[in-house]
């Protein structure tokens, strides 16, 4: 009697080494947002397995949440790990389509309209094919703020999100099965403003409750089926709200922004920055807000410790190799500075470590003997 053959139990949920690897350089980019970096893995997966439907593209997502919660990150993490740059995508700011004739900027004048061969469309075939590699032939096309656009992208975006396929002007289609479209979107976002708000008045001696987040999701979508037309929403693959940002996810979205101005830094000149506990409370303090996401930190970032770095590097108070302290001064006024010089010479001169300031040097031979290079000063005429 031939032999029964067995029955090998199987593991659905393992995931190949090159999605692993994406989804932990996701992780390590996108704070606080793993529901949507899964969904995304997932999507490629079922791409590289050849899998995906060859008639459409391969897959489409709109990210629907607060601002600076990371949905425009999330595109270009994904672009910087299959591309090595940020910057490898079609991105198209959709407030710039408020009105139904600048939709010809994408496609092209028909022919008989003034300017017809004068402005090429950007959804040509030659862009869309612009950042493709062969081992990563795909395209990542992002529509930012797609409620700002006129209804005639919306109806644009039907032909392309069921079929694939782009006619410009000219009548010449461009072929999109190769592509990864992703729509963001604040629409709803004011469901998520109840997370922060507390009881007033007379109900101030309740204890607070959280809304539950799935409950919010829900009303965010609600909203995005208010705007939006059943036949737009049901050519969408994957609609994903993203959570709103809390202490512990702004912690790690410092560190991640420190890391982006330390790289900065060392490209102009070797220098270590480190940042101080006290620093990192005050930058935290002041530059976080739930309602409005990671944005208003990036931009205290920029003032506060590129701003301020540019000028020591610039008036020559920082040097090739030089270690740079950031810390809270006491009072809570702002931020203060110290260095530790690299060259002996200049320790012999000034101390191993001296307060930096932002005054501009007075003459090239304290310049060099702070161990700078001879930098004309900042804020001197």
């Amino acid at each position: 009697m031939a032999r029964s053959a067995r029955w090998r139990e199987l593991d659905p949920q393992r995931l190949s080494p090159e999605a692993r690897r994406l989804k932990e350089g996701l992780l390590a980019r996108v704070v606080g947002q793993e529901p949507a970096i899964e969904s995304l893995t997932t999507i490629h997966q079922i791409w590289r397995s050849g899998l995906s439907d060859p008639n459409r593209p391969i897959a489409s997502f709109l990210l629907l949440g607060p601002t600076g919660t990371g949905k425009t990150r999330l595109v270009e993490s994904l672009a910087e790990l299959l591309f090595s740059d940020r910057r490898a995508l079609l991105k198209i700011d959709c407030a710039e389509f408020s009105h139904s004739h600048e939709i010809a900027r994408l496609i092209g004048s028909p022919p008989g309209y003034l300017g017809h061969r004068d402005t090429p469309p950007y959804l040509s075939q030659e862009n869309v094919d612009r950042h493709q590699t062969r081992e990563h032939p795909v395209t990542l096309l992002l529509f930012d703020e797609i409620e700002k656009a006129n209804d005639a992208l919306w109806m644009l975006l039907l032909g392309i999100l069921d079929k694939g396929v782009l006619t410009l002007g000219t009548n010449e289609q461009v072929d999109l099965t190769r592509c990864l479209i992703f729509m963001t979107s604040n629409v709803g976002a004011d469901h998520f403003d109840r997370l922060h708000d507390k009881p007033m008045g007379f109900r101030s001696t309740l204890p607070y409750v959280a809304p539950d987040m799935s409950q919010v999701s829900e009303s965010v979508l609600e909203a995005t089926r208010r705007i939006f037309s059943p036949e737009f929403l049901n050519r969408i693959d994957r609609r994903i709200v993203f959570n709103s940002l809390g202490e512990e996810q702004f912690k790690r979205i410092l560190d991640l922004e420190l890391g982006y101005v330390r790289s900065r830094v060392r490209k102009r000149l070797d220098v270590d920055l480190r940042c101080t506990p006290a620093a990192r409370r005050y930058l935290l303090e002041k530059g976080t807000n739930p309602r409005y996401g990671a944005r208003p930190l990036r931009g205290l970032l920029e003032s506060e410790v590129l701003f301020a770095v540019a000028n020591l590097i610039g008036s020559g108070q920082v040097g090739e190799g030089d270690a740079v302290q950031i810390d809270a001064r006491r009072d809570g006024s702002g931020l203060s500075f110290r260095s530790h010089r690299a060259s002996a010479a200049a320790a012999a001169s000034g101390g191993g470590s001296a307060t930096a300031t932002l005054a501009p040097v007075e003459s090239q031979e304290t310049l060099r003997e702070m161990g700078g290079r001879e930098l004309v000063p900042a804020g001197r005429a």
